[in-house]
């Protein structure tokens, strides 16, 4: 066998070891980068925080969380995102499908307040909901320090995430694939649960987490609205502020590793139904 018929074998060779996942050096340079920049802004920090909440012992930590008081902001709070988030999927995923596949007078207008929650600071966000939903409001409805108050603020603040995550991929839908399953004598609803769902299934997982971490985490838009009264309408991060107001650092570690791992797990429930959802379709 001649050195030129070797040649290709060993760049072939090559080829297929970069396709088998070995990272050139310009590739190695980036990742190295990227997770130096990652661990930076969000593996240190959040290391930090379970550290600090682990440093009382369990038995202080157990308490933290337990507390009557916590315990129930956490309650509110997680709660509150779960409902708002599942209120989303379903809302943002229809206003989605109207902005795409509807044409009306006004839609530009419509696209551009869609995005208001996100441009929009939090504190004036809640100004604007307590000149609405308040003891004033033009509308006759005064929900302030209530705990529909606290759910109407997720609303406001969560309302984009899903629109915009499913926007995008329904737009790229190819119509003629539902075209040909009508024409096969599928119905509306089998067409969108065996065709359109799974492909928006991913883009909608996306979107209720985002929904849901926001919500869990909100401040400034229910701080105004809610009233924040302990065991009524007091959230997570308004108790975590309580806490670490009073150097009580610990206590408020401990809220927040505990909301860590509940996003954390809504974060794989939501990948599982995702993929299931997929393999399904």
């Amino acid at each position: 066998m001649t050195s030129a018929t070797l040649a290709p074998d060993r760049s072939g060779s090559a080829r297929r070891s970069a396709r088998g996942g070995r990272l050139t050096r310009a590739s190695g340079l980036g990742l190295g980068i990227a997770m130096l920049w990652f661990s930076l802004l969000v593996l240190i920090p959040l290391t930090a925080v379970v550290v600090t909440a682990s440093e009382g012992g369990w038995s202080r930590f157990w308490q933290a969380i337990t507390n009557e008081q916590t315990a129930a902001a956490i309650r509110l709070t997680v709660g509150t995102a779960f409902g708002v988030t599942l209120v989303n999927i379903v809302m943002g995923t229809l206003i989605a499908w109207v902005l795409v596949r509807d044409r009306f007078f006004g839609k530009r207008l419509l696209e551009i307040l869609i995005d208001i929650p996100f441009a929009l600071p939090t504190i004036v966000a809640g100004l604007v909901l307590l000149s609405l939903y308040g003891p004033t409001s033009p509308l006759g409805i005064d929900i302030h320090n209530t705990r529909i108050a606290v759910f109407m603020a997720f609303l406001f603040v969560t309302l984009p995430f899903i629109v915009r995550t499913v926007q995008p991929v329904l737009a790229e839908l190819d119509r003629e694939v539902e075209e040909a399953a009508a024409s096969l004598g599928a119905s509306r609803f089998t067409t969108f649960r065996r065709i359109i769902l799974p492909s928006l299934t991913p883009a909608i997982a996306a979107g209720a987490a985002l929904s849901f971490a926001r919500g869990v985490s909100e401040y400034g838009s229910l701080v105004l609205l809610s009233g924040n009264l302990p065991m009524r309408t007091e959230v997570t991060s308004v108790r975590i502020l309580s806490s670490i107001e009073n150097d009580n650092l610990d206590s408020a570690a401990a809220v927040a590793s505990v909301l860590l791992a509940i996003s954390f797990a809504v974060i794989v429930i939501l990948d599982v139904i995702q993929r299931k959802v997929m393999r399904r379709g």
